[in-house]
């Protein structure tokens, strides 16, 4: 079992973690960053991803989990932290949280992805709000979407807001960093030379049809556009087909994590319909 550490004082580690919280550029260069909230950890642990510390209140009866997770993860240091400083980190006003964890960035590798004959990966151009990341991983991560690349300067999808909004689903669904479209053109030209016929498809206020009436079962992948600006030029010249999502009454759009969850819904209710009919003609 690891050692334990105590931090009782604003040191160059408690200040390293709130930098963790606060500052993207010292996240990258850490490799690291926090995770906040049960579920979140929980799954970073089912999950296999590199828990390097979890940190818990000094001095106070642990909860069960608490106590099975300490036990469970080896090799994270356990840290206990006064329970102000910990709060702090937390950010919960009224009382310290159960754990942190603090957790290595993994790799922004396409390939991390993974590729089958039916794949659903979503991109997310050049997002502003990191809560619209975590949002968007979340739904992708409930329609089945194999992946979610962010392309462009974007956010950070390893800001705590980002984590939280994702409810934890951002360490079960790969999400990886490129730094333009190019990367990703290159990918699916990589797909289409082993045989998978990945169609680009962009979703755009003026697209060439609905939603609906665009076929999105087979391997896709879906571009949804920055939240003030929509897809940029380069991304619509380069989606094979652009789809539209019909909107009534004063709203003039939808918010860009509402809209790919709109998409993803789309995509996934095709597919349940696509396999349904399969299952009934092979049926005796």
């Amino acid at each position: 079992m690891a050692r334990t550490i105590r931090v009782s004082t604003r040191n160059a580690t408690f200040q390293q973690w709130q930098a963790l919280l606060t500052n993207r550029t010292k996240r990258q260069r850490a490799g690291e960053f926090v995770v906040q909230g049960v579920r979140p950890i929980t799954l970073a642990v089912e999950h296999d991803w590199q828990v390097r510390a979890l940190l818990y209140p000094d001095g106070q009866n642990l909860s069960r989990w608490s106590r099975d997770l300490l036990d469970r993860v080896g090799g994270a240091s356990r840290v206990a932290v006064s329970p102000e400083l910990l709060g702090e980190l937390g950010g919960k006003d009224e009382e310290p949280p159960e754990l942190l964890a603090v957790v290595g960035l993994p790799e922004d590798r396409l390939p991390r992805i993974p590729c089958t004959a039916n794949m659903l990966v979503l991109v997310f151009d050049r997002p502003t709000a990191p809560g619209n990341i975590g949002s968007l991983v979340r739904s992708a991560d409930a329609f089945g979407a194999a992946g979610v690349v962010i392309t462009g300067h974007a956010a950070d999808p390893y800001d705590p807001k980002s984590v939280r909004a994702s409810t934890g689903s951002m360490f079960t669904v790969p999400v990886v960093r490129v730094p333009s479209h190019r990367a990703v053109l290159d990918w699916a030209d990589s797909l289409r030379a082993t045989r998978i016929p990945i169609e680009i498809v962009g979703t755009d206020e003026d697209g060439e049809v609905e939603i609906a009436a665009h076929d999105l079962t087979g391997p896709k992948i879906i571009a949804v556009g920055n939240e003030t600006r929509g897809l940029s030029t380069a991304w619509r010249q380069s989606c094979d087909r652009t789809v539209r999502i019909p909107i009534t009454g004063a709203a003039s759009s939808l918010n860009a994590a509402a809209a790919a969850t709109v998409v993803l819904y789309e995509a996934a209710r095709q597919r349940t319909v696509s396999a349904a009919s399969v299952e009934a003609q092979v049926r005796p």
